[in-house]
């Protein structure tokens, strides 16, 4: 069963990264191109969805690039506590901070997803015919992965803190 995990996590881990890297040589290639058109060649190749395409893969990127961060646990954290206390506080303090971010990202996550539901409705349009909705889908799926990435956290601190406890008592 481990194995199985493991290399879960690490298709997850791949399909992630390389999302983040097509994305962000897709905006770079798209926003040259722009600048080269509009600075060297007049405009000639006017191309009217290209800074509607950059805009959306900079929220593309944005999202991915937090469940990669989360993932890898090099989010933004506000930790001072982590570096005044010591021993199995600190533990707990991580966990209870994983645990509160879970929630969070869960509620927002749904949130997302309501306002997705929402604007189904709304018919607007990007790139011609195609629903704006299905490209912001990226928000509730992102939010959904934080949480998940946070909680996995806290199971892995809590079995890591109470398997040490054990150990430790039984020494």
């Amino acid at each position: 069963m481990n194995r199985v995990l493991a290399r879960l996590e690490q298709a997850g881990r791949f399909a992630e990264n390389a999302a983040l890297v097509v994305l962000l040589g897709t905006m770079i290639a798209v926003a040259v191109f722009q600048i080269v058109n509009r600075q060297l060649l007049g405009s000639l190749f006017a191309i009217g969805w290209a800074d509607e395409l950059v805009k959306l893969i900079v929220l593309w990127l944005a999202m991915v690039g937090s469940v990669a961060a989360c993932r890898d646990n090099k989010h933004i954290r506000i930790d001072l506590i982590t570096h005044v206390l010591s021993g199995p506080v600190v533990t707990w303090a991580k966990i209870a901070a994983d645990l509160f971010a879970a929630g969070v990202s869960a509620v927002i996550g749904w949130h997302a997803y309501r306002l997705i539901r929402e604007e189904t409705g709304w018919g607007d349009t990007i790139f011609g015919d195609m629903p704006l909705w299905a490209f912001h889908t990226i928000v509730p799926l992102a939010f959904l992965l934080l949480g998940y990435h946070f909680f996995v956290r806290v199971i892995r601190l809590a079995h890591g803190h109470f398997r040490t406890e054990e150990e430790g008592g039984a020494a």
